[in-house]
């Protein structure tokens, strides 16, 4: 297997684990918080707490996973500037 397959193989990989971080996240918070509502008797306090604190994390990890696995090879070009074949428009004459 080449470089360029295994890479390929690899960030598919990933890119399948990060519907599952965000599942396990959402669902896992949710859970502990109904857990905490029933054990303390205190509604749904604990539940939407710990609900949205879930989609934080979900949406982190989200956010880690791509940041780590689908990084570009090529600079982002910025400015103008770092491009030395264009050139600036002239400036209109009044």
């Amino acid at each position: 297997m080449d470089q360029e397959t295994k890479k390929n193989a690899m960030q598919m990989a990933y890119a399948s684990s990060i519907g599952i971080a965000m599942v396990l996240a959402i669902f896992g918070c949710l859970w502990f918080g109904s857990y905490l509502d029933r054990k303390f008797e205190s509604g749904h306090v604990f539940s939407m707490v710990f609900l949205f604190i879930g989609i934080a994390a979900g949406f982190r990890n989200i956010y880690v996973l791509i940041k780590k696995n689908f990084t570009d090879d090529e600079p982002i070009i910025k400015s103008i500037k770092s491009e030395p074949h264009r050139q600036r428009p002239a400036p209109k004459k009044n």
